[in-house]
C-alpha cells in the first residue's frame, strides 16, 4: 500500500499535493494498480531478434518484471547480462554527466537491491513510456537481488532512454561492491568477470541532474569545490570515484542539521553542510529546490534548510533491520510533488541513525 502526504512548500519551493494511489497484488501474483497492470510488457512473449533489438528488450524486461513481489532470483544469462552492459555502457555516455530532465517524472533514492520494492514503484509509477523516472544511485549492495534490480534498470535505460534516467550513487563503486555484498552476490551467480562487467557499465553512468531548470538532483550533496555546473558536466567518464573532491562530494556528502558551514563526515569520506550552505547554493544557481538520496530516513524523504532540501531513501525496512518506510516523489509538469510512500510490514520504535 502506498500512502501519500501533503506538506505545503515553503515560498519559492515548488508546491506539494497529494493524491492517493493503492498497489495490490493480482490473483497472478502480478502488482497492479487500482484494477489494471501497468505493465504492457507482463506476458510471455516469443522472440527473433537478435539481441541488439527493441523485441529483446521487451522480453528481458517482462521476464524479470514477472517475479510479482520480486521474492526470488530470475534466471538471466551470462551473454544477456554482457550485452545488456555494452549496450547500456553506449547509452550512457551519449548523455552528459549533468541530465536536463523536463517534468513529469518520478524520483527515486536508494534501492540497495530491494527488487521487490522497486516493482511496486513502477507499478504505481506506470512503467516506461507511460511514466518517466529519475534514479538517484545506489542501486545495489546489501538487498538480495542487486543483480535483478541493475539488470532491470539498465534494460529499461536501454528500451526508453529518453524516458528513464540513472544517476551514480556512492555504492556504484567497485571498493564499496567489495564490503557490502554484490561482488559476492555476482561471484556466487555468475563470476567475477561479470561483477567486472557490470563495474565498468556503471562508470558509465551520469552524476547530476537538474528537472525543469529549478531542481538539483545528485546522490550525496553539495561540494565546497563547486562554482560552476559546468565542473559536473566535464567530467570525463567513464570514471572511478575518486577519495576526495568535487565528484567524490556529489556522491558522498550529507547536510549537517546542528551546524553551519563545511564539517568534516563521520563517515570518513568527503563533508557535511550547513543549511547556509544549500540556501547559498540556491540563491547562486537560481535553484528552488535540490533533491537527494545517500541517507536512511524514518518517513522515507525528509526535509531539510527550510524545505530547500529532501532526502530521498525508497527501501523500506532497510536490510531487514530498520523500520523506515520509504518513498517515491512524483513531480508533474507544474513542479508539483506528490510523495508516494511504501511502508514498512512491522512498526517497531527504533533510533534511525543518519547515515548508511
Amino acid at each position: 500500500m502506498f500512502e501519500n502526504f501533503n506538506h505545503n512548500a515553503l515560498p519559492g519551493s515548488p508546491p506539494v499535493r497529494t493524491r492517493r494511489q493503492s498497489v495490490q497484488s493480482s490473483p497472478s501474483g502480478h502488482l497492479t494498480v487500482g484494477a489494471t497492470t501497468n505493465n504492457p510488457l507482463i506476458g510471455p512473449r516469443r522472440f527473433s531478434h537478435p539481441r541488439n533489438g527493441t523485441e529483446y528488450l521487451d522480453h528481458l524486461i517482462a521476464k524479470l518484471t514477472q517475479m510479482g513481489d520480486g521474492a526470488g532470483g530470475v534466471q538471466l544469462s551470462a551473454m544477456d547480462l554482457e550485452t545488456l552492459c555494452l549496450r547500456a555502457r553506449g547509452v550512457l555516455l551519449q548523455e552528459p554527466a549533468l541530465l536536463e530532465i523536463e517534468a513529469p517524472v518520478n524520483v527515486l533514492g536508494d534501492i540497495h537491491g530491494q527488487y521487490g520494492n522497486l516493482l511496486k514503484y513502477l507499478a504505481a509509477g506506470g512503467y516506461p513510456p507511460e511514466g518517466r523516472y529519475l534514479l538517484l544511485g545506489d542501486y545495489v549492495d546489501r538487498g538480495k537481488n542487486s543483480i535483478e534490480t541493475l539488470t532491470l534498470l539498465l534494460a529499461l535505460k536501454v528500451r526508453y532512454p529518453n524516458h528513464f534516467f540513472l544517476l551514480r550513487g556512492n555504492h556504484e563503486s567497485s571498493n564499496l561492491n567489495r564490503v557490502y555484498g554484490f561482488f559476492d552476490e555476482c561471484k556466487r551467480r555468475f563470476t567475477v568477470k561479470m561483477w567486472r562487467t557490470f563495474v565498468d557499465c556503471y562508470n558509465c553512468l551520469p552524476i547530476a541532474a537538474v528537472i525543469g531548470s529549478a531542481i538539483f538532483c545528485c546522490h550525496g550533496g553539495l561540494s565546497p569545490d563547486l562554482f560552476s555546473l559546468d565542473q559536473i558536466r566535464n567530467i570525463a567518464r567513464p570514471c572511478d570515484i575518486p577519495e576526495s573532491g568535487m565528484l567524490c562530494d556529489l556522491l558522498w556528502s550529507d547536510p549537517d542539521f546542528v551546524n553551519y558551514g563545511w564539517r568534516p563526515n563521520d563517515r570518513g569520506v568527503s563533508h557535511t553542510f550547513g543549511a547556509d550552505v544549500v540556501t547559498a547554493f540556491m540563491l547562486r544557481f537560481h535553484f528552488t529546490l535540490m533533491c537527494r538520496g545517500h541517507q536512511v530516513v524514518e518517513d522515507g524523504y525528509e526535509f531539510f534548510a527550510k524545505r530547500q532540501l529532501i532526502t530521498i531513501f525508497s527501501a523500506p525496512n532497510y536490510c531487514g533491520q530498520f523500520d523506515n518506510a520509504g518513498a517515491m516523489m512524483s513531480i508533474d509538469q507544474d513542479l508539483l510533488c506528490t510523495f508516494r510512500i511504501q511502508r514498512p510490514i512491522s512498526l517497531r520504535r527504533l533510533t534511525y541513525p543518519m547515515h548508511k
